[in-house]
This record gives structure tokens, sequence and C-alpha cells, in this order.
């Protein structure tokens, strides 16, 4: 029977961290652990496994390839730790949350995330609301939500100051085919009601590579500008890891359009947050900061 090897979860930690922080001397600020023992959890789980996990060098780490397979098993296992820890040893968190964000990121990215969340600290009640980034703002300042997931410009946006970005989002014209955009002088657009981070996006630079536009359809539900874009009415902006697979991407070295600067989400709360409330406002940034090095 061969013999069975228990992986310790502090080097799976340290490996995790070092890898987040991009390299050794930031992840031991953040285990606050001198750089050499970090250093030597990672030997000694290379050691355990009997694989080269990272190149080190004086600037800067690589995974090898068998350092990015291990990687994804680490945050399962990892995960899978902290949540029996959580379940048994943090004191019981309960009460309401309202979290409020926008259509296509809800539906994308935060299922998963909040899933865990709940099945992590069960006595939390999750109150969800999905809809445009105008109508989040709102609700937030009147006090309907007390933490809002919102599209905003980099490094501004009405809501900037307090908000913590949590997100970047490579955006893309996207269209039913490229025959959308041919023998029409001017480009149709598919947009959402002004404001919109997507619509301002799309006419600056259509304005600044000097190119004509008209709005040709408008609405504010998600599932509308996709129905549009399948029909042929317009070409619409969206990002990059959420275009759906029956539409094309336009990029702009084969079709002249302008190219797209991205955009960010943030996460804005009230002043005042429960003790809930700021549970699921760490979950949902450090599992967003995962999700993004992975």
């Amino acid at each position: 029977m061969p013999q069975l090897l228990n992986l310790s979860p502090d080097l799976l930690r340290a490996f995790i961290t070092v890898v987040d922080c991009g390299g050794f001397s930031q992840a031991a600020e953040q285990l606050m652990r001198g750089q050499s023992a970090v250093s030597l959890q990672i030997k000694r789980l290379e050691d355990q496994i009997g694989v080269r996990l990272m190149e080190r060098t004086p600037r800067n780490i690589a995974l090898t390839p068998e350092g990015t397979l291990f990687l994804e098993d680490a945050r399962a296992l990892l995960r899978h730790n902290d949540d029996i820890v959580a379940r048994y040893l943090e004191p019981e968190v309960s009460g309401s949350v309202r979290l409020g964000a926008p259509e296509d990121f809800a539906t994308s990215h935060l299922p998963t995330v909040l899933a865990r969340f709940s099945s992590r600290y069960p006595k939390v009640a999750l109150e969800i609301t999905c809809e445009l980034t105008l109508d989040l703002v709102r609700r937030f300042k009147s006090g309907g939500l007390d933490m809002a997931l919102i599209k905003q410009e980099r490094g501004t946006g009405e809501m900037r100051r307090g908000s913590l970005r949590v997100w970047r989002e490579p955006l893309v014209w996207v269209a039913r085919s490229k025959e959308t955009i041919q023998g029409d002088q001017s480009l149709p657009l598919a947009v959402s009601p002004d404001p919109c981070v997507y619509r301002r996006r799309a006419i600056s630079a259509l304005k600044k590579a000097g190119k004509s536009w008209r709005i040709a359809y408008t609405c504010g539900s998600l599932a509308g500008i996709h129905a549009a874009v399948r029909a042929g009415l317009g070409v619409a902006v969206l990002p990059k890891e959420m275009v759906p697979r029956d539409l094309t991407v336009l990029y702009d070295n084969t079709t002249g359009l302008p190219a797209l600067e991205d955009t960010e989400i943030a996460l804005v709360e009230t002043a005042s947050l429960s003790p809930a409330a700021l549970l699921l406002r760490d979950y949902i940034v450090n599992e967003l900061e995962h999700a993004k090095s992975a």
C-alpha cells in the first residue's frame, strides 16, 4: 500500500500567496513571516510532491507547467479547508445583506461566489438586485442597498471616492456577423439608455476615429441587447469574457473599428456595514482577486 501524503494547509497558503502577490517579499508581508521562511515553505512543498512549482529570479517568479496545474488544485483544497474551519470555529453570523450588481456581471462571475458564501454562512440571507449601474447608484444612494458592484470609468466616476476596484473589463465590439457593418455608412449601435459606460465608450471611440454612427436600438435589458444584435439590428459593446457564443467579436484590426478602452467594476458600501455585510464584502473581494490571478 503506497504511503499517504498529507499536504499542509500552511504550505499551500504560502504557495498561493506568493503567486497572488507576484513574489516572496510581498507574500512574506501578507503572511507576516520572514522572506526566507516563506521561501523555505515553498521548498518543503516542492520536496513533498516531488515537482518544481516555480522558477525564481531576483525580480520575479514564474510558474512551471506543473505549478500552473497544481495552483488550481491547491486553491480548491485550501478553500475546502477554510470552509470547514469557518463552519466549526468561526462565530455564527446571521442577518441579511442587500447587494446590487450589474446584470451581466451578476450572471457571469457572481453565482459561484455567492453560492460558496451561502454554503459557508448559511444563516446570512442574501438579497441580490440586478439592474443597470444608473439604477444601482440611485438605489444605493437612497439607502436601498448595503453595497453595490457598479461599472465606472477607470480612475473617474461619480462614485469613485470610497469605492474599491474589484474587476477590470476589456471591451469588444459584437455583432451577429461582419455583414452587420457592411453597406451602412453609419454604424448602427445597440445600446443601453444614457448614462451607460459601454454606450459612452462606443460613442467616444467612434468620434475620436472620425466614424459616423447612429443609435439603432436602445434597451435597458441585457437580454434585449443580445436579441437586437442576434437579429442584426445593431452592433453592441460588451465585456470580452461575456460575449455569447453565437455572436461575433469584431476585432478592430480586421474591421476598422476603433479600439475600446477597458472599464472597471468597483464596489461601494455604506458607512456602517453589519458583521454579515462585512463578511460578504471581504469574501467577494478575495474570490474575485483569486479569479483574476487564476
